[in-house]
């Protein structure tokens, strides 16, 4: 009996949130390789879910800075040179030095790079320039050599394809088909029956995303609840706003969940915020999980003027997009749609119709044809 052919799959996360990372790896196995996927461990990692397939997170000395970068890629080299492997499956820039070396260095074996931003392009490196040319020089001294690479959006492919003349395969990172949950009583939660509930969610609640914003319009929007879940550099920052406006009342925090038990809160709301800002061209050309999500929970969405979000919801009509981030322009938005229930309804309902088209089970035949390009070795 033929042996299965092996792919390593490598991030730079604690594995726990990566949904992206969870679906390729399901269907690698479904395309009948054996896969490992490794990441780190931090200091305050959850406990790993139970995963079909084994995982190794990688105990570093730092948790961040070019010391956390040079250790993750030295382990990751190491542990893909000394590992019989048939594919590398590299995802983002941080881990892709290790992956190429190690690639290169090893016989019949393939590469696949999943590029899941701009990453050059992203708030933490657009103010620090050093670092900044340090990952472009690795980025194009590696992207142009690279036969299959994915990324999650046209728009972003459009500036790779355009910047390194490559071609890249798209596979948006939609969820599975979502079952509903039954939503959480609002009783426990201490939510009056006749409020309207707001959520933000995600893995990464960080400057930019116009939280800040969206807690200052609390001022303005009556009987009205923001529910805010997940965690983030923002979050201290955000938590001091709220008792300095004293909108204890109408703002509660959630730290980061599991993916069902964030899907049972998003349920639960009756708009789904996703105020993320221009400030860099990642932002900008941003498609991010929360959209998603916010749709397969029949949530309605107010989004900032960002192209790909914009195109998405418009097409779709699941929402309402606002032309600038700033605390009365979206209580505006908040209010007009709390007494506009026809709009709303309708919005809930194209939420429902688009997620049965817009899932996982749809979207990985990209990701499938992408990585049946690398022929078995």
């Amino acid at each position: 009996m033929k042996e299965k052919n092996k792919v390593i799959v490598c991030v730079s996360n604690d594995l726990v949130t990566d949904n992206r990372v969870a679906k390729t790896c399901t269907t690698l196995q479904e395309l009948d390789y054996k896969v490992l996927l490794i990441g780190r461990k931090k200091k305050n990692s959850p406990k790993m879910n139970a995963r079909k397939y084994p995982t190794r997170r990688l105990n570093l000395l730092f948790e961040k800075g070019p010391l956390f970068y040079y250790v993750l890629n030295l382990r990751l080299f190491f542990c893909l040179l000394f590992r019989k492997t048939n594919l590398i499956y590299a995802n983002d820039l941080d881990t892709l030095p290790a992956c190429y070396l190690a690639f290169k260095l090893k016989r019949k074996t393939k590469i696949i790079y999943d590029t899941h931003e701009l990453f050059t392009e992203v708030s933490e490196l657009i103010d620090r320039p050093i670092k900044r040319k340090i990952w472009l020089r690795i980025e194009e001294s590696i992207f142009p050599k690279l036969d299959t690479i994915i990324t999650v959006n046209e728009s972003i492919a459009q500036v790779y394809s355009n910047k390194y003349k490559v071609p890249i395969h798209v596979v948006r990172n939609i969820p599975p088909k979502y079952e509903m949950q039954n939503a959480n009583d609002r009783e426990q939660m201490a939510i009056r029956e006749n409020e309207f509930i707001l959520v933000i969610q995600g893995s990464g609640l960080n400057k930019d995303r116009g939280i800040e914003e969206a807690i200052l319009a609390m001022r303005h929007c009556q009987d009205c609840r923001l529910l805010i879940v997940g965690d983030g550099d923002i979050i201290p920052n955000a938590k001091y706003l709220v008792k300095e406006n004293q909108l204890s009342e109408s703002v509660q925090f959630f730290s980061r969940r599991p993916y069902l038990e964030l899907m049972k809160i998003t349920e639960m709301a009756d708009l789904g915020l996703l105020m993320d800002k221009a400030v860099n061209k990642n932002h900008e050309l941003a498609l991010p999980n929360k959209l998603f999500d916010y749709m397969h929970a029949n949530t309605p969405i107010l989004s900032n003027q960002l192209k790909e979000i914009e195109n998405f919801i418009r097409f779709n009509n699941i929402g309402v997009i606002i032309s600038e981030v700033n605390p009365k322009g979206i209580a505006k938005a908040i209010m007009a749609l709390k007494n506009d229930r026809p709009l709303l309804k309708t919005l809930k309902e194209n939420c429902r119709k688009t997620a049965l088209k817009e899932h996982w089970g749809n979207e990985k035949i990209k990701l499938i044809k992408a990585i049946s390009q690398q022929n078995p070795v």
